[in-house]
C-alpha cells in the first residue's frame, strides 16, 4: 500500500515539473518572437557616453574659442587660461559651469563673455572641444616675479598647516598635473590668471567649488601671488 502511495506521489510531482519547464519554454519563446522586454538586471552597464569629435572640437575652437585663446589653445593673453593640454572632462564642465541654470540668478562661474560663448554652445559642442584642447601640447608660460617661486614652491607642497592650508600638490599633484574631471591642470599656466582665480574664489565671485573656496580663503594676497608664480615656473 505504501509503495502504491509513493509511485502516486512520485507522478504528482513529475507532472509539475514537467509544466514548470513548459511554462518557462513558453515565455522565453514569447520573448523571443515578439521582443517582449526582460526585467534589467542590476548587473546591466550604464549607457556609454558619446565618443568626442576632436575635428568637429577643433572646427568650434577657430570659430568661437581661437580670438581669446588662439587656435590652438596655448593664449597669448595672460588674463585668459592656456587651455591646450587641460583635462577634457574639466573643460567641458568648466563650461557648462559658465551657463545660467534654470531658476539660478547667475552661473557658478559668473563671466559676462564667457557666458555669452558657452550659452552659444551645445553639449556635444562643449565635449568636443574638452577633446581638441586636451589633445593639443601646451606651451608654458613663464613666472613673472621669479623672487616668489621659492616662497609659492613651499606652500604648493607643504601648504601652511598652522592656518589650516593644505598642500596644492595633494589635489593637484607634485608636478601640477591635476586629476582628470577634478582637478585641472595648473603647470605653466599664465600667473595671472591663476592668482585672478584663485582670488576670485577668495571673493566669491566663482562659486562652482566649495573646496576651493574654503582653501583660497585661508590664504593671504601674498600667498596668492606665490602659489600663482611657482605653477606658472612648472615643467
Amino acid at each position: 500500500m505504501r509503495c502504491q502511495f509513493d509511485m502516486v506521489s512520485r507522478v504528482r510531482l513529475l507532472g509539475k515539473n514537467v509544466v514548470s519547464s513548459v511554462a518557462a519554454l513558453i515565455v522565453a519563446s514569447a520573448v523571443s518572437a515578439f521582443g517582449l522586454a526582460q526585467p534589467a538586471s542590476a548587473a546591466d552597464p550604464a549607457p556609454a557616453k558619446p565618443v568626442a569629435d576632436i575635428a568637429k572640437g577643433k572646427a568650434t575652437a577657430g570659430a568661437v574659442c581661437a580670438a581669446c585663446h588662439m587656435p590652438d589653445g596655448n593664449s597669448m593673453i595672460p588674463q585668459n587660461p592656456i587651455l591646450a593640454g587641460q583635462h577634457a572632462a574639466y573643460i567641458e564642465k568648466q563650461l557648462a559651469n559658465f551657463r545660467l541654470k534654470p531658476g539660478a540668478k547667475e552661473p557658478e562661474r559668473n563671466n559676462a563673455i564667457m557666458l555669452g560663448f558657452a550659452t552659444m554652445l551645445s553639449e556635444e559642442d562643449m565635449r568636443n572641444l574638452g577633446a581638441f584642447y586636451a589633445s593639443q601640447k601646451p606651451n608654458a608660460a613663464a613666472p613673472k616675479r621669479k623672487e616668489l617661486i621659492a616662497a609659492g614652491e613651499k606652500i604648493y607642497r607643504s601648504g601652511a598647516p598652522e592656518k589650516g592650508l593644505p598642500a596644492c600638490a595633494g589635489c593637484h599633484g607634485p608636478n601640477a598635473a591635476g586629476i582628470p574631471a577634478q582637478y585641472p591642470r595648473l603647470a605653466g599656466q599664465h600667473p595671472e590668471y591663476t592668482e585672478s582665480t584663485l582670488n576670485a574664489f577668495r571673493g566669491g565671485q566663482r562659486k562652482n567649488s566649495a573646496q576651493m573656496t574654503t582653501i583660497a580663503s585661508k590664504m593671504s594676497d601674498s600667498e596668492v601671488a606665490a602659489v600663482a608664480e611657482y605653477v606658472a615656473s612648472i615643467r
